[in-house]
Formats: C-alpha cells, structure tokens, sequence
C-alpha cells in the first residue's frame, strides 16, 4: 500500500490561528464593555476637575490686592481654567466671573449632582460623535462641600480631544493585552493540545496506510485529560484492529487453502469411507471392533470439512424471506433430530435429543425458511454434543420482534468458550470441533437484523435468547451474511 505522508494544515485555517483570531476577538470585546464605563468615568472627572479648578480660581480672586490686579487676575485665572465663566454661590456671597462683557450661548447643560451610570454612559458617546464645539454649562459641587455650587462655561472641544487622546491610550493598551494574551494562548495550545492531537492525527494516517506495522502505533503519555484518554484508546484500538487483520488474514489464507485442497480432501475422504464399508463386511471380531471407531472418525472429518467449506464460501448467501408459521420450522427440525442423518456423537452416543417445542401455532415469522433451519439446527447440534438430553423452546412478540428461548439441560459451556463463543474456529467446546455452529447462526440472524445471545450458562444447563423481527420491513442485505 502507497504510504500517505502526513498532511499539515494551512497556518490561517489551523485550530491555533483560529483560537488566536478568537481570543483577540474576545478580548477586545471584553476592552469595549470596559471602555463605555471608562469613558465615561474619565469624562465626569474632567467635569469634576474644572469645577475644582473654577473653585480655586474664585478663592484666588477672592485674596487679589486691589480692584485693578482682580481684573487682570480674574482674566488670568478664566484663561488657566478653560473657561468662559464661573459663578460661584455659597451662603453668605455671589461671585460671577467672566471673561467677556457678553458671555457666549450655551448649547448644552450638565449637573454633575444628577444622572445614572447610563446617562453619563450616553452623554460621553455623544461628546466623542460630535463635530462640532458646544459650549457646555456645568454645575457641581467642589470637593464634595455641599454649601457651595459651582456653575463654569466651558468649550467642548477641548474635553473631546482630551477623550480621543484617552480612547487612544485605551486602545493601544487593550491591543497590547489581546496579543499578549492570545499569544500565550497560542502556545499553550500548541503544546496542550495541537503537537498531541498532529502526533494522534498522523499515527492514524500511518496506521490507515500500513495497519499491520506496529511502528505507526502511538506512544501514550500518562496525561490524565481528555487527549490522554484519547491517546490510550487509540493505541487500544490499533493493537485491537492489528490483531483482528492478522486473524483475518490467517482465516483468509485457511480459506483459500482448503478450497483448493477441497476436491483432494473429499476424494480422499470417500475412499476411506467406502474401505471402512468393505472393512465392515469382514467375519472378524477385531475388525468389527474398531470398524465402528474409523467409520466414525472419518465422518467427524467429513463434518469438519464441510462446516469449515460452508462458512469460508457461505459468505454472500442471498436471503429469500417467506412467511411461514415458525412452530412449524420447528417441528421440521425436532423431527431432522429424530432422523438417522442427524449427526452423532460416536459409537458410545447418548440417547436421541429430546425437542420440546412450547410456540404457539398460530406465532408466524417472515425469514428465509432454510436459514432459520440451519440456525435451529446448529444450536440443536452444539446441545447435543454438549452433553444435553433435552432442548426446550418458547417463544413471544411484541408485534414487530421475535424473541425466541432455547435451553437445554446440558453441563453449561466453560469459561473459555463463552468467552469466544461467536468467534470462528475458537469457541468450540468439543475436541475437534470447528466452533462455527454458533457462528453462522449468529450470522444469520443479524443478516435478518436479529441477534443472539446467552442468558445463563452453568451446570443446570445453557439459555440461548434470540430476537428475530416478524416482518421485514427494510431492505434486506442482497449479500446475506456480512
């Protein structure tokens, strides 16, 4: 198989760059919901400290030495301020400043003592979307004294840029902290998460190129998270899937061996059958003795055979479902068990098998007839070469399954085989057996879209339970038996 060499993802499209894009997204928008709040906050105090600074220049004009120096020390102080005018109003005294005998129009007022987090929210963004100067009249409190109020005319322009200037700072700080983070972040992820997931990624592409070369097996670290879950499990499931491609390798190269083997085999085996009839015919006490031994071991050896040919080239059956009354299939294979074609056990064979068959007469079922039997009859097999002396069947729908009880009174199926009872050549529990009785009435059943399954297995004997549909209502696989 071409080797598939690991494909690396474009640097724009990859889950870092991606994450990166994202976190400078979400950084930035956290730095927008700050901002609002912010903006706000530095405008009020821009309010707050010209009212501060109109305090100070009333105090100052207030101690002035003589009427003439308070002129120019008023125009002084209204300059150093930025403002228009300031009127002062306490208990005891008025005091008006102004910076020209015909002060300008006031466009806008805002009193600081009033408004909610979403005013001063709203009033700001409306500051910063002018584009033209309005001149504002502020009224607040200095210093928090509430016997004096203070009133100050000032431009807006001024504050405005000052608040650009302060967006500005805002900005470049909040770009700073989304690379700085999203860098971090980039990282991280790429050694948390990125590095592990490519090494996992290209192990897979490895495998899927050459699944039998244990070197494209992942190396799993004893990380406790996710990615290390998902590392183990995917070395599982290599080692599970090598394991089973080598089986099916080897169950392959058996198949193709004994199907050219197979007209040498059965010749063979028909000579020797037919010198164990002749063998029979001879008037002697030794020969009639071990006769029966060889007649049997050579047909054991025909069962083999042909169970193993069956299951190698039975694998594209094409079912043909009719409805039938399933009593009645029944009955067909309790009285096949009753023939002398039924398969034995050897010379020294218990009794005939006993098939209780408790169905109701009128249960139908739509399957294909013939498989069925082969189902019921592999099972009555396994009972009987089991040990069992009786195999009893109930059954009972719902409308739409068939749910179908067969239990002998056999030993019960070790542990070895109940662990491997539907796996081909490995759930056998005779010497000599093939193990695939189960299998194939497994098969079977699943390509009707039914399953079986054990209930119990112990030395009051083995339950079997399979569910069969009643009616076929899907497509049915045209090859049968997957």
């Amino acid at each position: 198989m071409q080797e598939i060499a690991p494909r690396t993802t474009p640097v724009l499209t990859s889950l870092s760059a991606r994450l990166l894009i994202l976190t400078i997204f979400f950084v930035m928008l956290a730095e927008v919901l700050i901002y609002a709040p912010s903006i706000a906050r530095y405008r009020k105090a821009y309010l707050e400290e010209h009212i501060t600074k109109a305090h100070l220049a009333t105090l100052a004009l207030t101690l002035g030495p003589s009427e003439k120096l308070a002129n120019k020390l008023e125009q002084r102080l209204l300059e150093q301020t930025g403002t228009h005018g300031i009127v002062l109003k306490g208990d005891t005294r008025r005091l008006l400043m102004l910076g020209h005998d015909v002060p300008p129009n006031v466009d806008v007022m805002f009193d600081l003592r009033k408004g909610t987090s979403f005013s001063l929210i709203r009033d700001a963004f409306q500051a910063l979307l002018q584009d033209e100067n309005r001149v504002m009249r502020v009224i607040g409190v200095p210093d928090g004294n509430p016997k004096i109020l203070m009133e100050v005319i000032l431009d807006e322009t001024p504050m405005r840029k000052s608040m650009y200037a302060f967006s500005g700072r805002i900005l470049l700080l909040s770009l700073m902290i989304a690379f700085i983070v999203a860098f971090l972040v980039y990282v991280s992820l790429q050694w948390l998460m990125v590095r592990p997931m490519r090494r996992i990624t290209e192990s897979m592409m490895k495998f899927r190129a050459s699944p039998e070369d244990e070197s494209s097996s992942l190396i799993p670290t004893t990380r406790s998270d996710e990615i290390g879950m998902a590392q183990r499990e995917l070395v599982v499931m290599q080692n599970g899937l090598r394991f089973a491609l080598r089986q099916k390798t080897r169950l392959a190269a058996l198949g193709a061996a004994m199907a050219k083997i197979n007209h040498d085999l059965r010749n063979t085996l028909a000579t020797a059958v037919l010198a164990s009839d002749r063998l029979a015919n001879i008037d002697d006490s030794e020969v009639k003795r071990v006769t029966p031994r060889l007649y049997d071991a050579v047909t054991r050896a025909v069962s083999i055979c042909s169970q193993s040919l069956t299951f190698i080239s039975d694998d594209k059956p094409t079912l043909t479902p009719t409805l039938f009354h399933f009593s009645e299939l029944l009955a067909e294979v309790g009285a096949a068990m009753q023939s002398d074609d039924f398969p034995t056990l050897g010379s020294e064979e218990p009794p005939k098998l006993k098939w209780l068959s408790q169905v109701d007469f009128e249960l139908d079922v739509e399957a294909d007839r013939q498989q069925l039997f082969r189902v019921f009859s592999n099972l009555a097999l396994n009972a009987h070469q089991a040990g069992a002396g009786q195999v009893r069947i109930t059954a009972e729908t719902d409308g739409v399954s068939l749910w179908v009880n067969i239990a002998d009174n056999g030993p019960g199926l070790p542990a070895d085989a109940r662990a491997h009872l539907f796996e081909p050549f490995a759930g056998s529990t005779k010497a000599g057996g093939t193990g695939l009785g189960l299998v194939i009435a497994h098969d079977i059943l699943q390509a009707h879209g039914g399953d079986i399954i054990v209930v119990r297995s112990d030395t009051n004997g083995t339950l079997f339970r399979l569910s069969l549909p009643r009616r076929i209502t899907q497509e049915i696989n045209p090859y049968g038996i997957c």
